[in-house]
């Protein structure tokens, strides 16, 4: 067995690994139809690979060939399609088919050029290059922002497109492709071009298996901190969330304050309405807050009717600003599943960081307010002093609410 043929098993067993691996995260999350287009993909990878073998065993090379070239070629549209798929591009599929029976005529009336032509050679090549390219640029259009991973295999399609692009020019320099198709793979440029396909092939492979893990890993820590009724984070998600967003207002020198706020007479909704009642309740709320939520801020159900906001670049004065805001448009929508005239209300404790504070402790002092708010009527805010301050301010006593 040549190195070229050793290189091909290689490829062949690494193949059906990498279809192995991508079936499994089809199957974990069936969702992800871009994983279901990657085992497509290496399942074609495969049946080239053992077309690629069966050459030498043809008198007439010119089908198995134009056969290889076609398989190699529609693993590629297979990529992209699911690459695609993951980045939420549209794709037309007319230019995709005709761009791949173009170029297969094209590698068919090819082979009776003189086997060592750069037009032949350009022919077989050019499509596996455009097709890279191609999966680069569905990465550069996509929707979302693209981080350190994305960006990585954005790069390394475009160098694999490059190299494919080289290809007739780096078997020119190594001797040329074999005197026949049957001969190709005892050759220099075999071993060349098939080593360096691997390198590329498995890097783009790899780096496309990790970037579907990490979706596939975000997607279920995301779950895990989603409080189902309400759509925010739950418990531990915020505080998660909240105490990374504490972190980036220290490096930035911002302030943060927090606001909680609970549900007034909750349980009276769902003794007198019903649980069904209490849920739209709950979710009416959640949604108003979600509205309300600037992309910096982080909200989250607490459990049962109590909810936090946390509002990074907000000092106490704006955050009390957003309270008022939130009691006064809340208390005004109507509610599905309540009567038309009932309206319900929430009451709001605010608490802005101090200097060397964590979260729990902006947490308490937010709460404390809450209770104050409470404790003074319910559908009011109330706003916490400073932990360095024990008196309440002259509007708490003048207006009695201290």
């Amino acid at each position: 067995m040549s190195g070229a043929s050793f290189i091909l098993a290689i490829n062949l067993f690494l193949s059906g690994l990498l279809a192995g691996a991508f079936m499994m995260i089809a199957v974990y999350d069936v969702r992800r139809v871009s994983a279901r287009w990657l085992v497509f993909t290496n399942l074609l990878c495969m049946a080239y690979l053992i077309v690629e073998f069966s050459i030498p065993a043809f008198a007439d090379a010119r089908p198995p060939v134009v056969a290889a070239f076609a398989l190699f070629l529609a693993s590629t549209i297979a990529y992209n399609v699911g690459l695609a798929r993951k980045y939420e591009v549209a794709l037309r599929w007319t230019p995709l088919v005709v761009f791949f029976f173009a170029a297969g005529v094209a590698v068919y009336f090819a082979q009776d050029l003189p086997r060592h032509s750069l037009a032949r050679m350009m022919a077989y090549q050019l499509p596996y290059a455009i097709m890279q390219l191609a999966g680069a640029g569905i990465v550069w259009s996509s929707r979302q922002r693209p981080e350190l991973l994305d960006r990585m295999l954005m790069a390394t399609l475009v160098g694999s497109g490059a190299q494919f692009a080289a290809k007739p020019f780096m078997a020119h320099a190594l001797g040329g492709w074999g005197p026949a198709p049957q001969q190709y793979l005892q050759t220099s440029y075999a071993m060349a071009s098939q080593s360096l396909g691997t390198v590329f092939a498995m890097a783009v492979a790899v780096l496309t298996l990790v970037v579907l893990v990490r979706d596939v890993m975000r997607d279920a820590t995301a779950r895990s901190e989603s409080d189902a009724l309400s759509g925010l984070l739950n418990r531990g998600g915020f505080q998660r969330h909240a105490e990374l967003a504490l972190r980036d207002a220290a490096r930035h020198g911002v302030p943060v304050s927090l606001v909680i706020a609970d549900l007034d007479h909750f349980k009276a909704v769902n003794d007198s309405f019903g649980h069904a009642a209490g849920d739209h309740v709950i979710e009416t709320f959640a949604g108003f807050l979600r509205d309300a939520a600037a992309p910096s801020h982080v909200a989250g159900r607490m459990g049962g009717e109590e909810f936090a906001i946390l509002l990074p670049g907000t000092n106490l004065a704006a955050a009390r600003l957003f309270a008022e805001g939130a009691r006064s448009a809340f208390s005004s929508l109507p509610i599905e599943g309540l009567p038309a005239l009932h309206r319900c209300t929430a009451s709001f404790g605010v608490a802005e960081q101090q200097a060397q504070e964590g979260l729990g402790d902006l947490m308490q002092r937010a709460d404390a307010a809450l209770y104050n708010a409470k404790k003074g009527g319910r559908d009011q805010v109330r706003t916490s002093a400073p932990c360095f301050e024990v008196r309440p301010s002259s509007w708490a006593i003048a207006s009695g609410r201290g």
